[in-house]
Protein backbone atom coordinates (compact mmCIF):
# COMPACT_ATOMS: atom_id res chain seq x y z
CA UNK A 1 0.00 0.00 0.00
CA UNK A 2 1.25 3.62 -0.59
CA UNK A 3 2.55 5.07 2.30
CA UNK A 4 0.92 8.32 2.03
CA UNK A 5 -2.50 6.54 1.89
CA UNK A 6 -1.81 4.52 5.37
CA UNK A 7 -3.53 5.69 8.49
CA UNK A 8 -1.04 7.21 11.02
CA UNK A 9 -1.73 5.31 14.02
CA UNK A 10 -0.37 5.65 17.96
CA UNK A 11 -1.65 3.04 19.94
CA UNK A 12 -1.86 3.62 23.69
CA UNK A 13 -2.19 -0.27 25.61
CA UNK A 14 -1.58 -1.75 28.51
CA UNK A 15 -0.51 -5.64 27.40
CA UNK A 16 -1.79 -7.73 28.24
CA UNK A 17 -2.64 -10.76 26.45
CA UNK A 18 -5.24 -9.50 24.25
CA UNK A 19 -3.59 -5.92 23.75
CA UNK A 20 -0.85 -7.93 22.16
CA UNK A 21 -3.10 -10.23 20.13
CA UNK A 22 -4.09 -6.66 18.93
CA UNK A 23 -0.28 -5.06 18.58
CA UNK A 24 0.34 -8.03 16.74
CA UNK A 25 -2.45 -7.46 13.87
CA UNK A 26 -2.15 -3.84 14.26
CA UNK A 27 1.65 -4.59 12.85
CA UNK A 28 0.66 -7.27 10.44
CA UNK A 29 -1.58 -4.67 8.77
CA UNK A 30 -0.53 -2.55 5.57
CA UNK A 31 -3.57 -0.15 5.96
CA UNK A 32 -1.61 0.93 9.30
CA UNK A 33 1.45 3.36 10.27
CA UNK A 34 1.97 2.57 13.72
CA UNK A 35 4.25 5.85 14.76
CA UNK A 36 4.62 4.70 18.09
CA UNK A 37 3.15 2.55 21.06
CA UNK A 38 2.50 3.84 24.43
CA UNK A 39 1.86 1.64 27.51
CA UNK A 40 -0.33 2.90 30.54
CA UNK A 41 -1.19 1.42 34.28
CA UNK A 42 -4.42 -1.32 33.34
CA UNK A 43 -3.86 -4.91 32.99
CA UNK A 44 -0.26 -4.96 34.32
CA UNK A 45 1.69 -1.89 35.61
CA UNK A 46 2.95 0.43 32.77
CA UNK A 47 6.43 -0.44 32.65
CA UNK A 48 5.73 -4.10 32.59
CA UNK A 49 3.43 -3.40 29.73
CA UNK A 50 6.42 -1.74 27.49
CA UNK A 51 8.52 -4.07 28.17
CA UNK A 52 5.88 -6.89 27.12
CA UNK A 53 5.12 -4.66 24.04
CA UNK A 54 9.12 -4.72 23.10
CA UNK A 55 8.41 -8.67 23.24
CA UNK A 56 5.64 -8.45 20.57
CA UNK A 57 7.33 -6.01 18.47
CA UNK A 58 10.42 -8.55 18.21
CA UNK A 59 8.08 -11.61 17.46
CA UNK A 60 7.05 -9.37 14.77
CA UNK A 61 10.40 -8.15 13.92
CA UNK A 62 9.24 -4.37 13.74
CA UNK A 63 11.43 -3.10 17.23
CA UNK A 64 12.17 -0.01 15.28
CA UNK A 65 8.65 1.79 16.44
CA UNK A 66 9.21 2.91 19.21
CA UNK A 67 7.94 2.12 23.11
CA UNK A 68 6.65 5.05 25.61
CA UNK A 69 5.56 4.33 28.93
CA UNK A 70 3.03 6.44 30.28
CA UNK A 71 0.99 6.89 33.71
CA UNK A 72 1.59 4.34 36.40
CA UNK A 73 -1.43 5.07 38.48
CA UNK A 74 -4.78 6.53 37.79
CA UNK A 75 -5.85 10.09 37.71
CA UNK A 76 -7.53 9.66 41.65
CA UNK A 77 -8.19 5.79 42.69
CA UNK A 78 -5.99 3.55 43.75
CA UNK A 79 -4.37 1.58 40.69
CA UNK A 80 -5.95 -1.94 40.36
CA UNK A 81 -4.25 -4.26 37.76
CA UNK A 82 -5.60 -7.25 35.98
CA UNK A 83 -2.78 -10.05 36.46
CA UNK A 84 -5.37 -11.96 38.02
CA UNK A 85 -6.75 -12.26 34.40
CA UNK A 86 -3.26 -12.12 32.72
CA UNK A 87 -1.08 -13.36 34.80
CA UNK A 88 2.37 -11.94 36.82
CA UNK A 89 4.11 -11.18 33.69
CA UNK A 90 1.25 -10.13 31.69
CA UNK A 91 1.45 -12.64 29.24
CA UNK A 92 -0.05 -15.69 30.54
CA UNK A 93 2.70 -16.80 32.62
CA UNK A 94 4.71 -17.72 28.97
CA UNK A 95 8.16 -16.49 29.70
CA UNK A 96 9.16 -14.90 26.90
CA UNK A 97 12.80 -13.52 26.92
CA UNK A 98 13.13 -10.24 27.72
CA UNK A 99 14.02 -7.83 24.98
CA UNK A 100 17.17 -5.96 25.81
CA UNK A 101 16.21 -2.61 24.33
CA UNK A 102 15.42 0.74 25.80
CA UNK A 103 11.57 2.13 25.97
CA UNK A 104 11.00 6.05 26.69
CA UNK A 105 9.41 7.20 29.33
CA UNK A 106 7.35 10.33 28.46
CA UNK A 107 4.26 8.91 26.74
CA UNK A 108 2.68 11.96 27.15
CA UNK A 109 5.02 13.99 25.71
CA UNK A 110 5.33 11.67 22.59
CA UNK A 111 1.68 11.69 22.13
CA UNK A 112 1.47 15.51 21.92
CA UNK A 113 4.60 15.96 20.02
CA UNK A 114 3.08 13.43 17.56
CA UNK A 115 -0.04 15.39 17.61
CA UNK A 116 1.51 18.74 16.83
CA UNK A 117 3.88 17.68 13.99
CA UNK A 118 1.38 14.95 12.22
CA UNK A 119 -1.97 15.80 10.76
CA UNK A 120 -4.74 13.06 10.97
CA UNK A 121 -3.87 10.99 13.18
CA UNK A 122 -5.92 8.02 14.80
CA UNK A 123 -5.90 7.14 18.38
CA UNK A 124 -6.25 3.52 19.69
CA UNK A 125 -6.51 3.16 23.19
CA UNK A 126 -7.06 -0.33 24.67
CA UNK A 127 -6.59 0.19 28.42
CA UNK A 128 -7.37 2.89 30.44
CA UNK A 129 -7.40 6.24 29.54
CA UNK A 130 -5.58 7.78 31.87
CA UNK A 131 -2.24 8.79 29.59
CA UNK A 132 -4.89 10.30 27.32
CA UNK A 133 -6.35 12.33 29.50
CA UNK A 134 -3.33 13.56 30.64
CA UNK A 135 -1.80 14.58 27.70
CA UNK A 136 -4.82 16.49 26.96
CA UNK A 137 -4.64 18.47 30.10
CA UNK A 138 -1.15 19.50 28.97
CA UNK A 139 -1.87 20.89 25.64
CA UNK A 140 -5.82 20.71 24.72
CA UNK A 141 -4.33 22.28 20.88
CA UNK A 142 -2.51 19.67 19.54
CA UNK A 143 -5.33 17.32 19.77
CA UNK A 144 -7.31 19.12 16.82
CA UNK A 145 -5.02 17.04 14.54
CA UNK A 146 -6.44 13.46 15.92
CA UNK A 147 -9.23 12.88 13.32
CA UNK A 148 -10.35 9.90 15.36
CA UNK A 149 -10.28 8.30 19.18
CA UNK A 150 -10.96 4.32 19.49
CA UNK A 151 -11.32 3.90 22.99
CA UNK A 152 -11.79 -0.07 24.18
CA UNK A 153 -13.63 -0.09 26.78
CA UNK A 154 -17.30 0.60 28.29
CA UNK A 155 -20.39 -1.44 27.82
CA UNK A 156 -23.49 -0.12 26.72
CA UNK A 157 -26.03 -3.72 27.61
CA UNK A 158 -23.70 -5.72 28.30
CA UNK A 159 -23.07 -6.87 31.34
CA UNK A 160 -19.31 -5.96 33.13
CA UNK A 161 -16.42 -8.06 33.41
CA UNK A 162 -14.82 -6.34 36.83
CA UNK A 163 -18.47 -5.59 38.24
CA UNK A 164 -21.96 -5.83 37.87
CA UNK A 165 -22.41 -3.02 35.44
CA UNK A 166 -18.43 -1.66 34.48
CA UNK A 167 -16.01 -2.47 31.95
CA UNK A 168 -12.21 -3.37 33.12
CA UNK A 169 -10.53 0.21 31.36
CA UNK A 170 -13.19 2.28 32.05
CA UNK A 171 -13.76 1.34 35.76
CA UNK A 172 -9.66 0.95 36.42
CA UNK A 173 -9.63 4.95 35.76
CA UNK A 174 -12.96 6.38 35.69
CA UNK A 175 -11.92 9.69 36.16
CA UNK A 176 -10.13 9.85 33.05
CA UNK A 177 -12.63 8.08 30.77
CA UNK A 178 -14.58 10.70 32.22
CA UNK A 179 -12.42 13.57 30.88
CA UNK A 180 -11.83 12.50 27.77
CA UNK A 181 -15.94 12.02 27.11
CA UNK A 182 -16.17 15.54 28.20
CA UNK A 183 -13.07 17.08 26.85
CA UNK A 184 -11.63 15.30 23.57
CA UNK A 185 -12.42 17.19 20.16
CA UNK A 186 -13.95 14.26 18.28
CA UNK A 187 -16.58 11.80 19.25
CA UNK A 188 -15.13 8.79 21.47
CA UNK A 189 -15.70 5.67 19.20
CA UNK A 190 -16.80 3.30 21.96
CA UNK A 191 -16.19 -0.26 21.05
CA UNK A 192 -17.27 -2.26 24.42
CA UNK A 193 -18.28 -5.47 25.72
CA UNK A 194 -21.54 -5.55 23.72
CA UNK A 195 -19.43 -6.15 20.42
CA UNK A 196 -15.93 -7.09 21.69
CA UNK A 197 -17.82 -10.53 23.47
CA UNK A 198 -18.32 -11.64 20.41
CA UNK A 199 -15.22 -12.07 19.34
CA UNK A 200 -14.77 -15.22 21.60
CA UNK A 201 -11.10 -17.42 20.38
CA UNK A 202 -11.19 -20.67 20.95
CA UNK A 203 -9.47 -24.05 20.90
CA UNK A 204 -11.04 -25.29 17.87
CA UNK A 205 -9.43 -21.92 16.35
CA UNK A 206 -6.38 -22.61 17.64
CA UNK A 207 -5.82 -25.72 16.36
CA UNK A 208 -6.73 -24.30 12.90
CA UNK A 209 -4.01 -22.50 13.44
CA UNK A 210 -1.66 -25.28 14.06
CA UNK A 211 -2.83 -27.33 11.35
CA UNK A 212 -1.81 -24.40 9.12
CA UNK A 213 0.46 -21.89 10.38
CA UNK A 214 2.18 -24.25 13.82
CA UNK A 215 4.74 -21.74 14.68
CA UNK A 216 2.49 -18.84 15.40
CA UNK A 217 -0.16 -21.40 17.01
CA UNK A 218 2.59 -22.25 19.94
CA UNK A 219 3.32 -18.27 20.37
CA UNK A 220 0.05 -17.44 20.34
CA UNK A 221 -1.05 -20.89 22.95
CA UNK A 222 2.06 -19.41 25.37
CA UNK A 223 0.27 -16.18 25.77
CA UNK A 224 -3.31 -17.17 25.32
CA UNK A 225 -3.66 -20.70 28.06
CA UNK A 226 -3.67 -18.85 31.20
CA UNK A 227 -6.52 -16.41 29.48
CA UNK A 228 -8.43 -19.85 28.75
CA UNK A 229 -8.27 -21.22 32.09
CA UNK A 230 -9.60 -17.73 33.78
CA UNK A 231 -12.52 -17.67 31.31
CA UNK A 232 -13.49 -21.21 32.02
CA UNK A 233 -13.21 -20.65 35.51
CA UNK A 234 -14.95 -17.31 35.70
CA UNK A 235 -17.67 -17.41 33.09
CA UNK A 236 -17.35 -20.62 32.08
CA UNK A 237 -16.70 -20.20 28.74
CA UNK A 238 -14.23 -22.51 26.76
CA UNK A 239 -11.97 -20.28 25.02
CA UNK A 240 -10.97 -16.62 25.75
CA UNK A 241 -12.71 -13.22 24.59
CA UNK A 242 -10.20 -10.98 22.82
CA UNK A 243 -11.40 -7.71 23.04
CA UNK A 244 -8.68 -5.35 21.62
CA UNK A 245 -8.11 -7.05 18.58
CA UNK A 246 -11.46 -5.76 17.59
CA UNK A 247 -11.18 -2.20 18.10
CA UNK A 248 -8.02 -2.73 15.70
CA UNK A 249 -9.84 -4.07 13.35
CA UNK A 250 -12.74 -1.57 13.34
CA UNK A 251 -10.21 1.33 13.14
CA UNK A 252 -9.28 -0.11 9.91
CA UNK A 253 -12.67 -1.18 8.55
CA UNK A 254 -15.27 0.69 10.55
CA UNK A 255 -18.04 -1.15 8.49
CA UNK A 256 -17.70 -4.13 10.57
CA UNK A 257 -19.11 -2.83 13.46
CA UNK A 258 -22.49 -0.47 13.49
CA UNK A 259 -23.89 1.16 16.44
CA UNK A 260 -25.47 5.23 17.10
CA UNK A 261 -23.86 8.69 18.71
CA UNK A 262 -24.93 9.11 22.07
CA UNK A 263 -23.91 11.42 24.99
CA UNK A 264 -22.57 8.92 27.12
CA UNK A 265 -21.84 9.94 30.85
CA UNK A 266 -18.92 7.33 33.07
CA UNK A 267 -19.83 7.28 36.92
CA UNK A 268 -16.40 8.17 38.78
CA UNK A 269 -17.86 7.29 42.72
CA UNK A 270 -20.13 4.07 44.60
CA UNK A 271 -21.33 1.07 43.58
CA UNK A 272 -21.89 1.89 39.52
CA UNK A 273 -18.11 2.92 39.65
CA UNK A 274 -17.07 3.23 36.06
CA UNK A 275 -20.29 2.39 34.50
CA UNK A 276 -20.76 3.64 31.11
CA UNK A 277 -24.16 5.48 30.67
CA UNK A 278 -25.34 5.77 27.60
CA UNK A 279 -27.92 8.10 26.76
CA UNK A 280 -29.29 6.64 23.91
CA UNK A 281 -32.68 8.20 23.89
CA UNK A 282 -31.19 12.10 24.27
CA UNK A 283 -33.10 12.42 28.03
CA UNK A 284 -30.54 14.73 28.79
CA UNK A 285 -30.45 16.47 25.66
CA UNK A 286 -27.13 17.18 25.29
CA UNK A 287 -24.85 17.24 22.22
CA UNK A 288 -23.41 13.46 21.42
CA UNK A 289 -19.88 12.90 22.48
CA UNK A 290 -19.37 9.08 21.32
CA UNK A 291 -20.26 6.91 18.96
CA UNK A 292 -21.47 3.76 20.65
CA UNK A 293 -20.70 0.51 18.72
CA UNK A 294 -23.78 -2.39 19.46
CA UNK A 295 -23.50 -4.83 16.69
CA UNK A 296 -20.65 -6.58 15.48
CA UNK A 297 -19.90 -9.04 12.24
CA UNK A 298 -17.79 -11.65 14.42
CA UNK A 299 -17.52 -13.77 11.32
CA UNK A 300 -15.61 -11.89 9.20
CA UNK A 301 -13.38 -9.76 11.92
CA UNK A 302 -12.07 -13.13 13.25
CA UNK A 303 -11.31 -13.93 9.64
CA UNK A 304 -9.09 -11.02 9.58
CA UNK A 305 -7.50 -11.60 12.50
CA UNK A 306 -6.85 -14.71 11.52
CA UNK A 307 -5.63 -14.01 7.91
CA UNK A 308 -3.30 -11.06 8.91
CA UNK A 309 -1.34 -11.99 12.53
CA UNK A 310 -0.83 -16.36 11.27
CA UNK A 311 -1.48 -15.61 7.55
CA UNK A 312 -3.87 -18.03 7.06
CA UNK A 313 -5.77 -18.21 3.55
CA UNK A 314 -9.01 -16.11 3.49
CA UNK A 315 -10.68 -18.60 1.15
CA UNK A 316 -9.92 -21.04 3.30
CA UNK A 317 -11.19 -19.54 6.41
CA UNK A 318 -14.13 -18.22 4.65
CA UNK A 319 -15.28 -21.60 4.24
CA UNK A 320 -13.68 -23.63 7.38
CA UNK A 321 -14.71 -21.00 10.18
CA UNK A 322 -18.38 -21.26 10.13
CA UNK A 323 -18.07 -24.88 10.44
CA UNK A 324 -15.98 -24.91 13.70
CA UNK A 325 -17.03 -21.95 15.70
CA UNK A 326 -20.28 -20.11 16.55
CA UNK A 327 -18.94 -16.62 15.35
CA UNK A 328 -22.19 -15.05 14.21
CA UNK A 329 -21.79 -12.70 10.70
CA UNK A 330 -24.09 -10.00 8.80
Amino acid sequence: MNATLRKKVIIDCDPGIDDSLALMLALASPELDVLGITTVAGNVPSDLGAKNALKILAHCHQLKIPVYRGADRPLKRDYVSAQDTHGNDGLGQSKLPEIHKNYHSNACEFINETLRKEQDVTLIALGPLTNIALAHQKDPKAWQNCTRFVSMGGNFKSFGNCSPVAEYNYWCDPEAAAYCFEHLPVKLEMIGLDVTRKMLFTPNILELIYQNAPKEAEFIQKITRFYFDFHWQYEKVIGCVINDPLAVLYAIFPELCAGFDANTQIVTSGIALGQSIVDEKNFWHRSPNSHVLVKVDALKAMQLFLARTCGLDPEMLAQVLPQITSLEGK
